[in-house]
């Protein structure tokens, strides 16, 4: 594989970072063009391993250059960020690469963030896609501005690309099964009192669904932990499933923006630091489910979580602009650079809606006999039921805007003619038709700023 690859510079630095378990991904890259020596290397990140890699240093160096060659006529809009997924079967691996415009010694050059991988860890990888796109978007956001600063944007990238290579490295061994057992699941119990409450049961379910299907369930016991975690998955798709992992027994994973549903457990002193910022970069709200003491929170609905989370990363942003030096602003740092913006650091609240529509499949499954396959089926036919009334949901609304045209007048006429009259079950339709079609929330509520909080303040004026 080594023949016809150059050399590597001496010029490139490389990080070596420490990850338990097995590590799914080769390296990390970041390169640039230069008008004069062509595509350059500045930075490798790869784990550290006492075995030697699928990949030299010089081999890692011409892969990273590849994905430089033809972007010296690229054009894009300012700050925009291309992706791009190249598949080199004679190599044997898979590059993501973000393409992008930055400023390096005063010159603007086009610059590439690569994950390079084994091509046989494709369909691992692949579902968990969007998850690390979105995260490096934004960090390239940030160090863009740190390169237009004069300041090195190696130490900006190396905040997230270790999370991202450790995220990888944690979900390759704990993630959950695509298939799950129900016999692995609260819903298997003959007696949902001995094992879960059932107030508890349905109020973490219905919150989860109400938040499009994104939970984090925090304990001391792994064992009672992983089970709420299987059971909340078997409300997500297969492809949702990948997306979520279980938590170890050893020690507590940290919590990762992006993941559908995630197992964290507490430290020995019972509690678990939960990080504001990637909780509110999360693309969906979360529920917060706390089996030690059977507690559910969640985040308000998508349009409030949404414009709440751009207002920060406006403010992230500024705040980087206005830092005299690059020790100013740290990477968990809550940001108050907009006097305008002040984040409400406690972004989880009891859950207000009741429905009807969860309780009353927990009512009927549990009449069932476990064992005999009856719950499955009953439960993809709950799934089933909710799918088609999300589609309706989004059907009535494209008739009634004239599919967008119009602005969404009557909610109190949708309920009616929906049959949806209670707001939990409202909620929950809203959320899975939130994922079918993104931005439904913001458009059905008019202004995005019009926060649930606020419109329960107003109602309560009445």
């Amino acid at each position: 594989m080594s023949s016809g690859c150059p050399p590597q510079s001496p010029a490139v630095a490389k990080t070596e970072v420490s990850l338990e378990g097995e590590s799914p991904m080769l390296a990390a890259t970041f390169a640039y063009w230069d008008n004069i020596l062509g595509p350059r290397v500045r930075h490798i990140w790869a784990p550290r391993s006492e075995e030697p890699l699928l990949l030299s240093d010089g081999e890692i160096t011409f892969l990273a250059n590849h994905t430089l060659n033809g972007e010296i006529l690229r054009s894009a809009e300012c700050g925009a960020v291309d992706v791009k997924f190249f598949v080199l079967a004679e190599k044997g691996v898979i590059i993501v690469s973000l393409i992008f415009d930055g400023e390096l010694k005063g010159d603007k050059n086009t610059c590439a963030l690569s994950l390079i991988l084994p091509q046989t860890e494709l369909p691992f990888y692949l579902p968990l896609h969007t998850v690390c796109v979105e995260r490096l978007k934004h960090i390239i956001r940030k160090g863009r501005i740190w390169m237009k600063k004069g300041y090195s944007i190696v130490s900006v990238l190396t905040s997230e690309i270790v999370p991202i290579m450790e995220l990888l490295a944690s979900m390759k061994a704990h993630s959950v099964p695509e298939d799950i057992h129900i016999k692995d699941t609260v819903l298997n119990d003959d007696d949902i009192g001995d094992s879960c409450h059932e107030d508890f049961l349905h109020k973490a379910i219905s919150s989860h669904l109400q938040t499009c299907g994104c939970s984090m369930v925090v304990g001391s016991n792994p064992d009672k932990v992983n089970k709420i975690v299987r059971t909340l998955c078997l409300f997500l798709t297969p492809a949702e499933r990948k997306c979520s992992r279980l938590c170890r027994a050893e020690s507590s994973f940290r919590y990762d923006t992006g993941l559908f549903v995630q197992g964290l457990l507490k430290d020995s002193t019972g509690s678990f630091v939960l990080p504001f910022r990637q909780v509110l970069y999360s693309p969906y709200p979360t529920t917060h489910i706390d089996v030690d003491v059977n507690t559910v929170k969640q985040m308000p609905p998508c349009h409030e979580h949404t414009y709440n989370q751009r207002r920060y990363m406006r403010s992230e942003l500024s705040a980087l602009w206005k830092a005299a030096s690059e020790d100013d602003i740290g990477p968990e740092t809550v940001i108050h650079a907009d006097e305008t913006f002040t984040p409400d650091l406690n972004v989880f609240q009891d859950v207000m809606h009741k429905d009807t529509l969860v309780k009353s499949f927990l009512d009927e499954v549990f009449l069932l006999k476990p064992g005999l396959g009856l719950r499955s089926t009953f439960l993809a036919q709950f799934l089933l039921l909710l799918h088609r009334r999300a589609l309706t949901l989004l059907k009535y609304i494209e008739d009634e805007t004239q599919k967008g045209k119009k602005p969404f007048r009557s909610l109190r006429s949708l309920k009616a003619d929906l049959d949806l009259p209670v707001e939990g079950d409202l909620s929950i339709v809203m959320a899975m038709a939130e994922k079918l079609k993104a931005g439904l929330h913001s458009f059905v509520f008019g202004k995005s700023f019009y926060t649930s909080v606020q419109e329960r303040d107003v109602l309560m004026s009445f």
